[in-house]
């Protein structure tokens, strides 16, 4: 009983120092709960016969349960800090007689009581949170949300059972420390400084393998060059092509001179130079997509600025951007001191002797962690700002390419006979819809055309021939579609692109295609520009963005490849009824061919494309936006006890300032001040460096936001976002503040 006492004595006495671990646990038990949610057997929201969240389940339950792991740090790290707070208080007990096994296991159940309280707490808060992810989910299906309260037995259980076993876990590690940790050295723990790790210990690691990177890079730069330069490019592209060599090239030569200099200009000098190659570097890095995308530049088997080139470039341009970080981490303490310095008027006014004394101390032994932190912060901000562009991307293809209620398809790249290309109007899907009662309000059966034969041998990738529509046909869709219909003279015809197209990729497209040579004649193509309507992304051949369409009396002398059927149905089509349609067609009209040889079919129903990916959709949206705040959480958390551990570390130092004459108001400055450079450094750094990252992100995907998002909607979800950042941050950092403040003003 006594034991009992005393462990709720310490938590009672202890929770205000523990503040920001609770308040820290209980967020992350909130949004683990309410994520989860949607996961439960019991989450049955009304959502109609069309759709079907029992794919939700699985895939949320891995993709939030493998993020969570990464809260096992923070509770690892908060216990930390607990432990070298309280070690004093362990020393004492100890020297009146406590065995340290049996302090050990005080410790252990007074963290164990904490975090289940936060636990028990974050499952009330999940209960509110979950209404909002409930709502988001809802307005992702495009249904209208319902205030319903409810707990779900599983998602507590999963939520206790998770949480429990990490608690158990860090604390068991922490009474082994416990016992292992001698009194002596407890005893004096507050009153020893930190070691100096040696900033050199890492920044020369990270400059070592920046060259290797540079090295690869050097070897890119010249592979594209010598296979895809060519000397009648424009003078920006010549820029780009010498640019992505020399620029690294520079950067990974320097710290070669250096060396023979290293023990007169010093290692800033390195860091400093090799930081500024490493800025034209990366300028160069990320001038590659929007010059390909520009100059329509060909590279391998995709375009440099769209596929293989952005991904490569990316991860130098990623390299490059870690490299800078960890230099203008390194090198802030040489700059503050060399402030201190060269401006003595300012150093030895008021109070700012001390400022810069606490901070250069902290920054020439925690420079790695500020590092890590201003990266994971990075990884954070990137996650929040690439979320919206993913899946708003995702959902408007989602628009385009489920635009009948049933689409059936076909390809010919398994065909070498012309006697063996599909054919007949797929009668079993007339059966099915009888047998089920699902009437039709739209149906056409078509074909697709080579303008001509000869192109039907040719099946070199990116390079497949545009086929091309019957004008009665391309009307039929547009009348399914609610568009108006168009007119062909006999000898012309026009283009339809997809909407992925840009008016470049169109424009040079047509300067050479304005005459086509068909087995039926030349036609030339109409004064009206192509047309963009979005008619379903299985109309084109496989790698074009266009058809042609021409009049009946052409087609009919055309060499048909292609027999596709899209069905516009009274009602929507159930789940069930859908996923046994798919069914039954595969086994008629197989997508792969037994042999290996003949036409691919495929058949793809509205509601089933719809529930798969926006499941898809969801899943991501809501992974990466539970990273993302567990991950800025954990970086908050672990800036916020820093400082706290400071204030109670050094708290003499402030006692003597109080002691000295200094009011309270220039004390609250001075910690205003020491807490501005201790978040402000790593967060101000991590959204620059965020900014540039998703600044040459969203310009690799300019073409599909401008289809399918729209950079309106795109920049009001990144204001959003901004905002939700900025409030964690300030909320963080005010607590913080206000705990430094009390924990320095309880010692005079």
């Amino acid at each position: 009983m006594m034991y009992f006492k005393l462990i709720f004595r310490n938590v009672k006495r202890s929770a205000r120092d523990y503040l920001i671990y609770i308040i820290t646990m209980t967020i992350c038990t909130m949004l683990f709960y309410a994520f989860l949610s949607i996961s439960s057997r019991y989450y049955r929201p009304d959502i109609g016969r069309e759709f079907d969240l029992s794919i939700l389940g699985g895939g949320m339950q891995i993709a939030i349960c493998s993020v969570t792991l990464l809260i096992l740090f923070l509770i690892r790290y908060v216990n930390n800090y607990m432990l070298l707070h309280r070690q004093r208080e362990f020393a004492m007990q100890s020297v009146l007689g406590m065995e340290q096994r049996t302090i050990a296991w005080l410790f252990f159940a007074e963290t164990f009581v904490l975090g289940a309280a936060s636990v028990f707490s974050g499952i009330l808060a999940g209960m509110v949170c979950s209404q909002f992810i409930t709502a988001m989910l809802l307005s992702a299906y495009g249904l209208e949300y319902r205030l319903s309260w409810m707990l779900f037995p599983d998602t507590v259980l999963l939520t206790i059972c998770f949480f429990t076993i990490s608690l158990l876990a860090v604390g068991l590690l922490n009474v082994r420390t416990i016992r292992k940790i001698r009194i002596i050295d407890m005893l004096y723990a507050d009153r020893q400084n930190e070691l100096h790790t040696g900033r050199n210990r890492y920044m020369p690691t990270v400059t070592i393998l920046h060259s290797i990177v540079l090295f690869g890079m050097i070897l890119s730069g010249i592979s594209a060059k010598y296979f895809y330069f060519d000397s009648r490019f424009a003078l920006p592209v010549h820029i780009m092509f010498h640019g992505i060599i020399a620029a690294p090239l520079i950067a990974f030569v320097w710290p070669v001179i250096w060396l023979a200099r290293r023990k007169v200009w010093g290692f800033e000098r390195l860091v400093i130079i090799e930081m500024l190659c490493t800025f034209v570097s990366l300028c160069f890095s990320a001038s590659v997509p929007r010059i390909c995308s520009s100059y329509y530049l060909s590279f391998g088997s995709s375009t440099l600025g769209s596929d293989t080139g952005s991904n490569t470039y990316l991860m130098f341009l990623l390299a490059d951007l870690i490299y800078l970080i960890c230099g203008i981490i390194y090198l802030s303490g040489e700059a503050i001191c060399l402030w201190k310095k060269k401006s003595p008027a300012y150093t030895y006014s008021g109070q700012n002797l001390f400022f810069f004394g606490q901070i250069i101390s902290r920054l020439t032994t925690t420079a790695k962690t500020m590092t890590l932190i201003c990266l994971t912060l990075v990884l954070s901000i990137f996650l929040f700002l690439a979320a919206p562009a993913l899946t708003g991307w995702a959902s408007g293809y989602l628009d385009l390419r489920a635009l009948y209620d049933i689409q059936i398809s076909t390809s010919y790249t398994g065909v070498y006979q012309e006697s063996d290309l599909p054919s007949g109007n797929y009668e079993l899907v007339d059966a099915f819809l009888e047998e089920h009662d699902i009437e039709t309000a739209y149906n056409c059966t078509f074909s697709l055309y080579l303008p001509r034969r000869e192109e039907f041998r040719n099946r070199v990738k990116l390079d497949f021939p545009v086929v091309a529509i019957s004008l009665s046909d391309y009307n039929a869709l547009r009348e399914m579609l609610g568009y108006e219909p168009v007119s062909l003279k006999e000898n012309e015809f026009v283009m339809q692109w997809k909407s992925i197209a840009t008016r470049e990729e169109q424009e040079e497209f047509m300067r050479e295609h304005t005459v086509l040579e068909t087995d039926a004649g030349t036609l030339t193509v109409a004064q009206e520009w192509g047309n963009e309507d979005a008619l379903g992304e299985t109309l084109y051949n496989r790698y074009t963005d266009v058809i042609y369409v021409l009049p009946d009396s052409v087609c009919r002398k055309l060499l048909p490849v292609m027999r596709n059927r899209y069905i516009q149905t009274a009602e929507v089509i159930p789940y069930t009824d859908a996923l046994q349609l798919e069914a039954r067609f595969l086994e008629e009209y197989p997508e792969v061919p037994v042999d290996g040889e003949g036409p691919n079919y495929y058949l793809r129903t509205r509601t089933n494309q719809v529930n798969e990916t926006k499941a898809s959709i969801f899943i991501t949206h809501a992974s990466m936006t539970y990273s993302g705040i567990v991950l800025m959480v954990i970086c908050l958390t672990v800036l916020s006890l820093q400082q706290l551990l400071d204030a109670s570390k050094y708290r003499y130092r402030f006692s003597v300032l109080k002691k000295l004459g200094v009011d309270e108001n220039e004390i609250r400055k001075l910690i205003l001040k020491q807490l501005g450079i201790w978040f402000g450094l790593p967060v101000s750094v991590a959204v620059v460096a965020a900014a540039v990252l998703a600044a040459y992100f969203f310009d690799t995907i300019t073409a599909q936001i401008s289809a399918y998002i729209g950079f309106t909607a795109l920049l009001t979800q990144v204001a959003v976002t901004a905002g939700i950042l900025m409030i964690l941050l300030v909320c963080y950092f005010i607590s913080t503040w206000i705990l430094f403040k009390k924990s320095v003003g309880d010692c005079s």
